[in-house]
């Protein structure tokens, strides 16, 4: 895909193209074989990362407001943190293949670029660079393009596994599910994570995922979907 119909996809012509460029460079495109840094590389995402992670949490924000205006403060946070989550900005950037534009070492480039902790970070230095060169405007038209429709396909406010879980343990008066790293994995610009979870008087379970956070809610949907099936007659 060219530069152009990125710009299209993302609603925005930059006048500092400076910025989609770094907004697109993994840390790793500036490291040679050795994995050192190399001498006047460009700058990588991270930092754009930063900053574009609180763009979109107060844009999605102000749009749950307006969306809900006579929802409570919790079923908001519900909403907001399935909004905000890794898996749905990465979800957002396969929409317009972002991943064709992400710069990566050639022989790194197709395992990373299925990585969707890395395609979640990408998206959201893409919105922090919207945001710096075409200030809020750019970035929230951005924003309720690929959010809007997400928000519209919940009904009510959804639910993560890892508090389904927790709920599930209290209503029946047992501690927390406790959660351990068993092991990780794997390159660091792709690791793999695999986590156990534990309710009292049940069989621990382990998932694996891109992150702690995806290997604890897999863990968690996987300890649920059993406890679930087991309940039924």
């Amino acid at each position: 895909m060219s530069r152009a119909l990125l710009e299209a996809a993302l609603g925005h012509g930059f006048a500092r193209p400076d910025l989609l460029d770094e907004a697109l460079t993994h840390r790793s495109a500036g490291q040679g074989a050795s994995g050192r840094h190399r001498r006047n590389q460009a700058p990588s995402y991270e930092r754009l990362e930063f900053l574009g992670d609180r763009v979109v949490g107060l844009i999605v924000a102000e749009m749950l407001l307006t969306a809900y205006p006579n929802e409570a403060e919790g079923p908001l946070t519900k909403r907001f943190a399935a909004l905000v989550r890794k898996e749905t900005l990465a979800e957002v950037a396969n929409e317009f293949d972002l991943a064709l534009h992400i710069k990566l070492p050639p022989a790194e480039q197709p395992e990373a670029r299925r990585n969707p902790s890395l395609l979640a970070d990408a998206c959201e230095a893409l919105i922090a660079a919207l945001y710096l060169d075409g200030g809020m405007a750019a970035a929230r038209a951005f924003v309720e393009r690929y959010w809007a429709p997400r928000m519209a396909a919940s009904v009510a406010p959804p639910q993560d596994a890892k508090t389904a879980l927790q709920e599930w343990a209290q209503g029946r008066g047992r501690p927390l599910p406790v959660y351990q790293l068993v092991r990780e994995e794997g390159p660091p610009h792709q690791p793999v994570f695999t986590v156990s979870v534990t309710v009292q008087g049940e069989e621990s379970v382990e998932a694996s995922g891109a992150s702690k956070r995806l290997a604890e809610t897999a863990a968690a949907l996987s300890l649920l979907s059993f406890l679930r099936e087991r309940a039924r007659p």
